[in-house]
């Protein structure tokens, strides 16, 4: 049999344009990386770097953009075998505008349907799946079929075996509207139902304030935590932005850790970059809070990066970190530093 894989992830896919130029709206942008992209792609590319042996199973378009992202996961060494093509649908591109510097909406281009969103149960390797030392999945495999039906069969196929990660990962441009929404109850019921029954096949749930009220109905952190673990985990990691990140194990144990000073550049895919070293820590066996201080530098280090995917760091860059207690933004493509912000959990 295969060795097992340290990292398995399952999802979003696409190409990111990124605006090399910070402080302009798009309107006024005539120069764009490109780069690879979508969340559970990224962490898998995360840990990859930190050493993990990592995989991906997604879908993109069949397309020159497609032949594109397979080259860079194997330029990142993420095995792209379970990556296939959809003829129906194009893959899927993201901008970002980087504009002001500390905020930074993403334009998802989607339509009329992202291939990562067809991903089929009868096409997953549940033996694979089932062997890997982590599985990692997102709350936005759960918003259309059948990647919903496929994700929630790769979750029942880990029967709780190993270290099963449910990113909360809530982008409600992907959901349809609210329906008989009560006033009294969860914002979009719909994907609250799905949640409750991915969170009772996980080991792990990570996510912000948005998402865990979503999953739960709760924005208190430590409400939110233990609801999370009300609801069948064993770990709840819920990031906090400026305030830090906040885990709760069901033993007890409770690590409330500030995140790292940084000066940012780009805050989109420090979320990511948390992902990927949480899923390292959580196999190196490290104490909680240990895991959560490594994740939020590394998180911290992609924030002050232009790029999402390329700027993972490697191990000698999250400890370098550590040890100098702040990130600061340095290198191609950085935009001059602004005033140092707390960062390095962002979603």
């Amino acid at each position: 049999m295969p060795e097992p894989y340290d990292v398995i992830t399952m999802g979003r896919i696409g190409v990111d344009l990124y605006p090399l130029q910070a402080g302009l709206p798009l309107a006024r942008v005539d120069a764009f990386g490109k780069f690879l992209g979508g969340s559970p792609t990224n962490v898998a590319v995360a840990a990859a770097r930190l050493g993990r042996r990592t995989a991906v199973v997604t879908r993109t378009g069949r397309d020159a953009f497609g032949e594109y992202l397979h080259q860079q996961l194997r330029e990142f060494g993420v095995d792209d075998r379970w990556v296939t093509a959809v003829g129906e649908y194009p893959t899927p591109v993201t901008f970002c505008e980087i504009f002001p510097p500390d905020d930074f909406p993403l334009y998802f281009y989607r339509q009329p349907k992202a291939p990562d969103l067809e991903i089929h149960e009868s096409e997953l390797d549940l033996d694979a799946v089932r062997s890997a030392r982590v599985f990692w999945m997102t709350g936005t495999g759960l918003c259309a079929e059948p990647s919903c039906s496929a994700t929630l069969a790769a979750l029942r196929a880990r029967n709780r075996c190993g270290i099963t990660v449910f990113d909360l990962d809530w982008r409600p441009m992907f959901w349809e509207e609210p329906q008989h929404a009560a006033a009294d109850g969860p914002p979009h019921p719909a994907a609250s139902a799905r949640y409750r029954e991915a969170l009772a096949h996980a080991t792990v749930a990570v996510g912000n304030l948005d998402e865990c009220e979503i999953a739960t109905g709760e924005r208190e952190p430590y409400a939110a935590a233990r609801a999370l673990l009300a609801a069948g985990v064993e770990l709840a990691v819920v990031k906090q932005g400026p305030a830090g990140v906040l885990a709760v194990h069901r033993d007890g144990s409770v690590a409330d850790v500030p995140p790292l000073p940084v000066e940012v550049v780009n805050g989109l895919g420090a979320g990511d970059a948390f992902g990927g070293a949480l899923c390292h820590g959580l196999l190196a066996g490290w104490e909680t809070a240990r895991i959560m201080r490594y994740a939020n530098a590394a998180g911290a280090i992609v924030a002050s990066r232009l790029a999402c995917s390329s700027a993972m760091p490697f191990p000698h860059e999250v400890e370098a970190a550590l040890a100098a207690g702040t990130v600061s933004a340095a290198g191609p493509g950085s935009s001059p530093p602004q005033a140092p912000t707390e960062s390095g959990t962002a979603s």
